[in-house]
């Protein structure tokens, strides 16, 4: 498969008054063409300001930026985006390239604007379109999620939620770029709405050749699109697995403990939980951030040294017991 998308040892944190929080702490990972990477794990581990460091939207109080994150493309060539200006990446990459689906994205729609105006200006801004073109390519844009080109008049709050965030993934789409982030795409949608979106989001996979990287900390809807499985824990990435060989052995202990925390309906189980919370970033734990919850840590070794990345079958885990 042709490689898309490369992150090498990625760092980002925050500065806050009461300290550097440690967000994004050495991430490495590869994304295909095609594929679908989901980012599974709990609150607070980082997975939205990967997302965030990707697109380079980044808060003013970024107090540490570095590694590299190259993106492949036909036109562009092989670009690392870190070392792209500001300008740079909102004139060739924001939206072209890669664009995102954000976290409580129903909320991201102006209310007091109607749906076709928000749809057509960045398609004037960014590709300099007159406003009967950029209205022709929004209608375009809309027909794909399966709505009318009647909605363009209303206002968000005319809509359902289900229909706000088809327009919010139609805005993702329109200017056909290669990678889409969805950060949270269905965590605002009742059960059945959750499932049409999921079905669109993989027939727009198949029809327009997207790749997908999916942050959620749903382990079950995950299972629904993702080629690839990638887990974090307090800034790190802990475990990479193919989808498959993920949900029938995960390899990291904080993964079997995501995974067991998962109802079936196919087997009886008993659930279990993790004890414990997600540390601090500002003073994670020494050596693997996971020992303290850990039942299989290692005494001096899981509490003082960090676990190195070990390749297993088509995967890789960052644990000491491998």
């Amino acid at each position: 498969m042709t490689l898309l998308l490369e992150l090498r040892n990625v760092v980002m944190y925050y500065g806050t008054s009461k300290g550097v929080v440690k967000a994004v702490d050495g991430i490495s990972l590869r994304l295909n063409r095609g594929e679908a990477l989901a980012l599974v794990g709990e609150s607070g581990s980082g997975k939205s300001s990967l997302a965030f460091t990707i697109i380079k939207l980044l808060p003013r109080n970024v107090a540490k930026l570095g590694g590299e994150i190259f993106f492949h493309d036909e036109e562009l060539g092989v670009v690392d985006l870190m070392k792209m200006k500001d300008d740079e990446i909102r004139q060739k990459i924001r939206w072209k390239k890669i664009s995102m689906v954000f976290q409580a994205s129903m909320n991201a729609l102006n209310p007091i604007m109607r749906v076709e105006d928000q749809m057509v200006e960045p398609l004037m801004l960014h590709l300099g379109m007159s406003r009967d073109e950029a209205v022709k390519v929004a209608q375009e844009a809309l027909y794909s999620v399966g709505l009318s080109k009647d909605v363009m008049a209303r206002y968000p709050f005319e809509l359902s939620g289900g229909m706000k965030q088809r327009v919010v993934i139609a805005m993702a789409i329109m200017m056909r770029p290669k990678l889409v982030i969805l950060d949270e795409p269905t965590s605002a949608l009742d059960v059945i709405t959750q499932a049409n979106i999921m079905n669109l989001l993989k027939d727009l996979k198949r029809k327009l050749g997207l790749s997908y990287i999916l942050i959620t900390h749903d382990i079950a809807l995950a299972s629904e699109i993702a080629d690839k499985v990638g887990v974090m824990y307090a800034g790190k990435l802990v475990e990479v697995a193919p989808a498959d060989v993920f949900y029938s052995k995960p390899r990291h202990p904080y993964s079997q403990k995501l995974i067991a925390a998962v109802p079936s309906l196919r087997e009886e189980k008993t659930i279990e939980h993790i004890p414990g919370d997600v540390p601090s970033l500002i003073n994670p734990p020494s050596g693997c951030r996971f020992h303290p919850r850990c039942p299989y840590a290692i005494k001096g070794k899981c509490d003082a040294e960090e676990p190195p990345r070990k390749q297993i079958e088509e995967g890789e885990v960052y644990c000491w017991l491998y």
